[in-house]
């Protein structure tokens, strides 16, 4: 389930650059570039608020950073479900 949500996130990343670049009809070129500017201030919104679980992905903090601006909770959240069941075992 997580990964169709984030292949929906890209698509929708992928057909407002497809529309910046002139493939798509000027209404849908629009919906999209709307829907991904829409999506991006909520994900970095996002970061601002819950940088405390961004900062519990295992790799470099800049990755952990761009993958919250480009799929928000759908990244940061299973951190934070993997960090509580870590300390629910202890």
């Amino acid at each position: 389930m997580l990964i169709f949500a984030k292949a929906g996130c890209l698509a929708i990343y992928a057909l407002a650059l497809a529309g910046l670049a002139g493939l798509l009809p000027s209404g849908l070129s629009n919906t999209m570039q709307t829907l991904a500017l829409v999506f991006m201030a909520a994900h970095v919104l996002e970061l601002a608020f819950a940088f405390k679980h961004v900062r519990l992905y295992r790799g470099s903090l800049a990755t952990s950073i761009l993958l919250t601006l480009l799929f928000g909770l759908l990244h940061w959240l299973p951190l934070t479900k993997a960090q509580a069941r870590e300390q629910s075992q202890i």
